[in-house]
């Protein structure tokens, strides 16, 4: 008779391949990584969360797999938070200086404008790509007619005028 119930210690239960285990770790490790952050340089822990707020807000509503509007956005904002950062760190890592940089409205709004340039690329990276493939299949498909037409010239076969075209 089977026992039923947990594996012995160090034993893998069948079908455990061990995903988890790995995400459960990077988790913690990142996790570990904004804790001291957060910490050790909170002046700038509170500058990048303000800055950066647009694109945490998307990750945490964005429900795509993989969170691409979300990682654009993070992506354009990090981009934009380099100055202020820097900027922050040249004049000292304290609490005064982050927020007079928090306070400044033409450094928060570049950053959230960087965030929304970031969602309006995903959006319509997608739609552009489309259109040009869409634009290019459709010029590939008249110079193929174009050929076959001369082709059955040359050749003296019948034009194939009622070909019913892609789709």
């Amino acid at each position: 008779m089977k026992a039923v119930g947990r594996p012995a210690r160090g034993a893998k239960s069948p079908g455990a391949g061990g995903g988890a285990a790995p995400r459960r770790s990077l988790v913690w490790l990142q996790g570990l990584a904004c804790g001291a952050l957060a910490t050790l340089a909170t002046p700038l822990a509170a500058l990048l969360a303000v800055l950066l707020l647009p694109g945490f807000l998307v990750l945490l509503i964005d429900r795509v797999p993989g969170k691409p509007v979300a990682r654009a956005m993070l992506l354009c904002g990090a981009a934009a938070s380099v100055a202020p950062a820097r900027q922050l760190w040249d004049h000292g890592l304290s609490m005064d200086n982050s927020l007079d940089l928090i306070a400044n409205m033409l450094v928060v709004s570049g950053a959230w404008a960087a965030a929304a340039a970031g969602w309006l690329l995903a959006e319509l990276a997608p739609v552009v790509v489309l259109l040009v493939l869409e634009a290019t299949t459709r010029r590939r498909l008249a110079e193929l007619r174009g050929a076959r037409a001369r082709l059955a010239a040359d050749w003296g076969l019948a034009a194939a005028e009622d070909d019913p075209g892609p789709g």
